[in-house]
């Protein structure tokens, strides 16, 4: 998913100069090769950049690396356009959940042999490496991802008596019960955050749509899914959260900012956001995982974050499928997740910001994060969006299965190619 599902950039990323990012294409004799590579801005600093470039060219003398930084905006026909051209980039960078849309165009290379055999795809995120995978085939290679915990006011959890972070949805609910009191709201929780919706659907087994013999349906209207929306209005009657917005709608590190709400659910990031607003809250931030079901798991979440495509229409495909290599390895993994407070693409690195809290519980959320349907239509259904209006609809009292139906049937109106 491109970086709108964070709502608030980890860090800035300014343009990175060519020089600083190897020798400029066709420098350095016929022996040498150079590789372009996209990236998205804010996905990477520019330090973490220069340290790979140089020491990727250092270790392989006849590669050079050319890295252009590529804006969010307008870029699905950008990279979309490449895959169809002569002369497309060797590796581009791509939201997790839009791999599908570019492999419908036939344009990407299968790297599934690679996958298994080099490069341990058995332990990547599932909220990366599923959606990078279509028909069986992966086409996206797993880079970093990132998801909601739920950010406190450890003061009014102190006020409150609560002493440890509830693990499971019924202390997670007994507990904000406890908070909401007086001018204090035990969460803000808007009514339209359907990226937190899914993760309660997916916990009762439910799905936002299924796919069966190549067609897609919207599934909001099962009792699994309706589950995950009962708990959702359970939890959002404990906060004066709007019913009808989403979390941009103000924006919500804003009104935590106040100091009288005590849990949001959003990335880490966000209390940066929250501490530039108020900084008398700077040390008084706590954040666990989304809880789950049982103290066994935390609960699921919807996972964003960039795979990595290589086109097939790359003159240096070999070349380029080794630089693949190199920034999902270990090494370079644990440097990207450090340095951009980002989760690496498998849990078994978590280590590497196990001493950045929100990062660390977001890494524990990881373990069980998910990612929206893995249809190349799916960017037609948050374009419409029928989720936001059918949580509106329950929240303010419309019967939760007439509400799902009607928004169900629009999804797979829009599903339908």
């Amino acid at each position: 998913m491109k970086n709108r599902f964070l709502h608030a950039p980890v860090v800035l990323l300014t343009a990175l100069a060519l020089g600083g990012c190897g020798a400029l294409p066709g420098v350095g004799g016929d022996s040498t090769t150079t590789v372009t590579v996209w990236l998205m801005k804010d996905s990477a600093s520019d330090d973490f950049i220069k340290r790979f470039t140089d020491a990727y060219e250092k270790e392989h003398r006849s590669v050079r690396l050319d890295v252009r930084i590529q804006e969010w905006t307008g870029v699905g026909q950008k990279v979309g356009a490449a895959l169809k051209a002569g002369a497309a980039p060797d590796v581009i960078e791509v939201g997790n959940t839009q791999v599908s849309q570019y492999a419908a165009s036939g344009g990407l290379l299968d790297l599934t042999l690679e996958s298994l055999r080099d490069w341990g795809s058995a332990d990547w995120l599932p909220g990366l490496a599923e959606p990078g995978r279509v028909d069986g085939a992966q086409y996206g290679i797993p880079w970093y991802a990132a998801n909601r915990v739920v950010i406190y006011n450890k003061d009014l959890f102190r006020a409150a008596g609560i002493t440890k972070a509830p693990r499971t949805r019924a202390e997670w609910l007994s507990d904000t019960e406890k908070l909401n009191t007086g001018a204090t709201q035990g969460i803000y929780l808007a009514g339209q955050d359907w990226y937190t919706l899914a993760g309660f659907v997916w916990d009762e087994g439910g799905e936002l749509a299924q796919e069966s013999a190549g067609e897609w349906t919207g599934t909001l209207a099962t009792p699994a899914a309706l589950r995950g929306m009962d708990f959702y209005r359970r939890l959002q009657a404990l906060g004066d959260g709007p019913k009808n917005a989403d979390e941009a709608t103000p924006p919500q590190a804003g009104v935590f900012a106040r100091g009288a709400v005590a849990q949001i659910i959003a990335v880490p990031g966000t209390a940066n956001a929250i501490q530039k607003a108020n900084p008398a809250l700077a040390g008084k931030l706590g954040y666990f995982p989304v809880p789950g079901k049982t103290a066994a798991a935390p609960g699921a979440v919807f996972t964003g974050g960039s795979d990595l495509i290589v086109p097939k229409r790359s003159a240096h495909r070999t070349e380029a499928v080794e630089v693949v290599k190199a920034l999902a390895g270990e090494k370079w993994q644990r440097d990207l997740a450090a340095t951009m407070s980002y989760v690496p693409n498998k849990p078994a690195l978590a280590a590497a910001v196990e001493n950045q809290a929100g990062t660390a519980a977001m890494a524990q959320g990881a373990a069980r994060g998910r990612a929206t349907p893995n249809s190349p239509q799916w960017a037609a259904v948050e374009a419409d969006n029928p989720i936001k209006p059918y949580m509106t609809a329950v929240l303010t009292g419309a019967d939760p299965r007439t509400a799902a139906r009607t928004a169900s049937a629009r999804i797979s109106s829009l599903l339908f190619p």
